[in-house]
C-alpha cells in the first residue's frame, strides 16, 4: 500500500488492518499519518480512545496494555509506538526494556477493535530478528522512502496549489537550496510564505530570502565553496557569522568534515561510474546532497579536498585538547590551507 492510499483510506475513515508499520525517515508524513491515524477517533473519544507513547522512555507492554483494552464508550482504540529501536540493528542500550514475547502474542491475535500503529524513523530495520520478521508478516507496511528533489518540487507545488496560492520559480530554486531539499523543512515554512503572498498569492523570491533562513548544512556548504576557493577572509567572514547566531564550533567543524567526506567519497566513486542514484543509495545520502556534491567535485583536485579534510581533523583535535579560540584555530587552518599549492 502506498502513502497515498493509506491517507485516502484514513481520511474516508477506514483502517483496512489492524496493525500498520510505518517506515522511513520523513518526519512530514510520519506526523500527517499519525494525526490522520487520530482522527479516526471522533474528537470527543479522542481522550480515552488514542494514545501515543515514545517506547524510548515508555516500556512495550505500556502501549499493549492500552492496545488490547475495548474501547471506551467507542468502536475503535488507536495506539501509536514512536521509536521502537529495537526493531533495528542499533546497539544502543534502551533505557527500559521491551517485553518482546508478549508483542509475537498480541501479533498472532491483534484486538479486532484496536489500530495498532508502529512509527519506525528509520532507512531500515534489522531483517535477521524474529520480531521484525513477525511484524512485517502481521502488519500492512507503508515505507516513506526519501523523496527525490523532483518529487519534493512537485509535491510542494501541489500543496501551494491546494491552498489557492502559486510559487515563482526562482522562488522555489531559492526555497529548494535553503532547506537542502528536505520536504519537512519546506512545509514548515509553507504557511508563512502564503501569507506573506497576500494579496496576489504567488510566493515570490524577496519572501524566502527574506523569510527562510539556511540550513547550517547549506551554509556550512558555502563554507565549503569557500575553502576550496581559498577565499580566507570571505570563509573567515562566514564562520564568524555562523558563531554569532549561536552554532556550536564543533558542531560546525563536524559538519565541515562530513562535507568534504561527502565530496572525497563522490569524486572517488564518481570515477568508477557511479551514477548520483547508486551514489545517493550506496552512500544513504539524501539525492539532492549528492547533486551539489557531484557539482562541486568537478572543480577540485583529490589532493585539496583530502588536504581540507585532514585539516579540519587537526583543527577538531585541537578544540578538544585546547583552549584556543575556535575562530583563531579556523584562521590558522585557512591560512595554511590557502597557502598550498594545488597538486594533480
Amino acid at each position: 500500500m502506498t502513502i497515498t492510499d493509506l491517507l485516502k483510506n484514513l481520511q474516508s475513515g477506514k483502517a483496512t488492518a489492524s496493525v500498520y508499520l510505518i517506515m522511513g525517515q520523513m518526519a512530514y508524513f510520519q506526523r500527517r499519518l499519525k494525526t490522520a491515524f487520530k482522527q479516526l477517533v471522533p474528537a470527543e473519544e479522542q481522550t480515552m480512545n488514542f494514545a501515543s507513547y515514545d517506547l524510548e522512555t515508555v516500556p512495550l507492554a505500556v502501549g499493549l496494555d492500552d492496545a488490547m483494552a475495548a474501547p471506551f464508550f467507542g468502536e475503535r482504540r488507536v495506539v501509536c509506538l514512536d521509536n521502537p529501536t529495537f526493531l533495528t540493528g542499533e546497539a544502543k542500550k534502551s533505557k527500559v526494556d521491551h517485553d518482546l514475547d508478549s508483542l509475537e502474542k498480541y501479533l498472532k491475535a491483534p484486538m479486532p477493535s484496536t489500530v495498532l500503529v508502529f512509527f519506525a524513523p528509520y532507512a531500515k530495520l534489522d531483517g535477521r530478528k524474529k520480531i521484525v520478521k513477525q511484524l512485517k508478516k502481521a502488519a500492512t507496511t507503508i515505507e516513506l522512502g526519501d523523496f527525490s528533489e523532483r518529487d519534493v518540487r512537485t509535491f510542494f507545488q501541489a500543496q501551494v496549489k491546494r491552498d489557492g496560492c502559486t510559487i515563482a520559480p526562482d522562488a522555489l530554486n531559492e526555497l529548494v537550496q535553503r532547506t537542502d531539499a528536505d520536504l519537512t523543512l519546506m512545509m514548515n515554512e509553507k504557511a508563512k510564505l502564503e501569507l506573506f503572498s497576500l494579496p496576489e498569492k504567488t510566493i515570490q523570491l524577496e519572501a524566502v530570502t527574506g523569510l527562510v533562513r539556511q540550513t547550517l548544512t547549506q551554509n556550512v556548504f558555502d563554507l565549503v565553496n569557500r575553502v576550496l576557493a581559498k577565499n580566507t577572509a570571505g570563509a573567515v567572514t562566514l564562520y564568524r557569522e555562523l558563531l554569532q547566531a549561536k552554532e556550536e564550533p564543533l558542531r560546525i567543524n563536524a559538519i565541515l568534515q562530513g562535507q568534504f567526506r561527502l565530496l572525497i567519497q563522490t569524486k572517488v566513486l564518481a570515477k568508477q561510474g557511479y551514477s548520483q542514484g547508486k551514489l545517493a543509495s550506496t552512500l544513504r545520502v539524501h539525492p539532492y546532497r549528492v547533486k551539489l556534491a557531484l557539482q562541486t567535485q568537478r572543480r577540485f583536485q583529490l589532493t585539496d579536498l583530502n588536504r581540507a579534510y585532514l585539516g579540519l581533523f587537526r583543527v577538531e583535535r585541537q578544540m578538544k585538547s585546547s583552549t584556543l579560540d575556535p575562530e583563531l584555530l579556523f584562521s590558522l587552518f585557512m591560512t595554511q590551507f590557502a597557502g598550498q599549492k594545488a597538486t594533480v
